[in-house]
């Protein structure tokens, strides 16, 4: 199983292709939530609420999905240490696909009364274990089945998936929205980017048949069939005693791109529409156009930071945000979706820079036998910290202030939180190595 000079692998192709279609389906699931969020789920769900606690209500909901994610990145971490990426990947796919397509059928207040939000809440809790487990999975099947020099642009397969959902979620929900019309669309049209999650399950059968586990898990394998010891029985266990350093510094390196990204695609949404008075499809149009920006600087910043290293990449990024932190806002609140357009893009450029390489980086700083566990805890702990609570956080921030200086203040501080994690963590690029599963 070891590499040779000569003839480095390649991540195969069709390995590329199904993580970044496996990976956008999945976000456009997590995704559509957060804008039925802001849109719908306040009047459908929590019908005798005043609109403001309707809303803040239904990112409660949001949140919830959230809080679930580090149980499933420790859960099927665990799994995926113990048993191979693949079969861990391929359960997160079917128990999300089910989980959104359960919220699309799902009856309102009005007609089961308290039940509705109830379930509405455990779904969306089962579609964060879902996610919570699916992103070391994929990231991992990328980045330990190619050589040191490419992983970062190999781990953007992974990360690309995030822009791409968002942009099918919103394509959806802006067509919908078209051809049903105001009406149509809050009575029963925001099911139906719901049930289009049915497409998931030809996508979990190719992974399931065609993508074989990575080289670094089978020569795992091989080393506990000849010593045991090799192989961790509890690697989460060992993940908390030996690595908590890495795991918490690894969540800090989400807290900036992860609060601008929460802010840019719900918070933002809620706040125009809500306190601007702006249309709802022009917000998601500059959902959209940042989320292709997005597309393009993560892989660009992956990729480039296989030559410059994952730190300066992520350093970059989170000092631009430090920056724009304020600026963001005062324009903003002009109100010109033309301004509000630009502030987007230009944080989407500085939020896509830090995480283009987030996937290689966090993957490397653990050792392959607790390498899903490692990884999966430090990007899920992010997740409950910081990213599920964004839009409650800015909803609440803006009504408790009445400014939207506060909102970036808190942008700030979450930049400077990645800017320090960034800093004491050490750089792992590295040269070809001898034997993957020693990287």
């Amino acid at each position: 199983m070891t590499a040779s000079p000569e003839h480095p692998p390649r991540t195969p192709k069709k390995l590329l292709t199904a993580a970044l279609i496996a990976s956008s389906i999945e976000w456009y699931d997590f995704f559509i939530y957060a804008t039925a969020a802001a849109l719908v789920f306040g009047t459908t769900f929590f019908p005798d609420a005043t609109p403001l606690i309707g809303v803040l209500l239904s990112f409660a909901t949001f949140w919830a999905g959230f809080i679930a994610r580090p149980i499933g990145g420790l859960f099927f971490g665990h799994l995926g240490d113990r048993i191979g990426r693949k079969p861990a990947v391929v359960t997160c796919l079917i128990l999300m696909g089910l989980s959104t397509f359960l919220i699309g059928v799902l009856p309102g207040a009005a007609t089961i009364g308290v039940a509705a939000p109830l379930l509405l809440v455990t779904l969306r809790f089962l579609q964060g274990i879902a996610v919570g487990g699916q992103w070391g999975g994929i990231v991992l099947l990328l980045t330990e089945s190619t050589t040191g020099g490419k992983r970062g642009m190999a781990g953007t397969f992974g990360q690309m998936g995030v822009p791409f959902g968002v942009i099918s979620g919103n394509l959806a929900f802006l067509g919908i929205g078209a051809l049903l019309g105001p009406e149509a669309f809050a009575s029963w049209g925001w099911r139906l980017p719901f049930l289009f999650s049915a497409v998931l399950a030809p996508v979990v059968l190719y992974i399931q048949l065609k993508i074989e586990d990575t080289p670094v898990f089978q020569e795992l394998q091989e080393h506990k069939e000849r010593k045991e010891q090799q192989v961790v029985k509890a690697p989460l266990l060992e993940v908390v005693r030996e690595h908590k350093r890495s795991v918490l510094l690894g969540a800090g390196l989400l807290f900036a791109t992860n609060t601008f990204f929460y802010i840019g695609i719900s918070g933002l949404l809620d706040y125009g529409t809500r306190e601007l008075g702006l249309p709802r499809q022009w917000l998601l149009g500059v959902t959209l156009l940042s989320s292709l920006v997005g597309i393009f600087v993560i892989f660009y910043s992956g990729s480039l930071s296989d030559r410059l290293g994952r730190r300066p990449m992520i350093l970059a990024g989170a000092g631009m945000l430090a920056i724009w932190a304020f600026p963001f806002f005062w324009l903003i609140d002009t109100g010109s979706i033309w301004l509000i357009a630009f502030a987007t893009v230009v944080g989407t450029v500085g939020q896509s820079m830090t995480y283009g390489p987030v996937a290689a980086y966090l993957s490397e700083l653990f050792e392959p036998r607790v390498r899903y566990s490692g990884a999966s805890l430090a990007y899920q702990l992010a997740a409950i910290l910081v990213s599920g609570g964004t839009p409650f956080i800015m909803t609440a921030l803006l009504a408790a202030t009445g400014t939207s200086a506060s909102v970036s203040l808190f942008l700030f501080l979450m930049a400077v939180c990645t800017l320090v994690s960034a800093y004491l963590l050490r750089e792992t690029r590295v040269g070809e190595p001898r034997s993957k599963a020693t990287v």
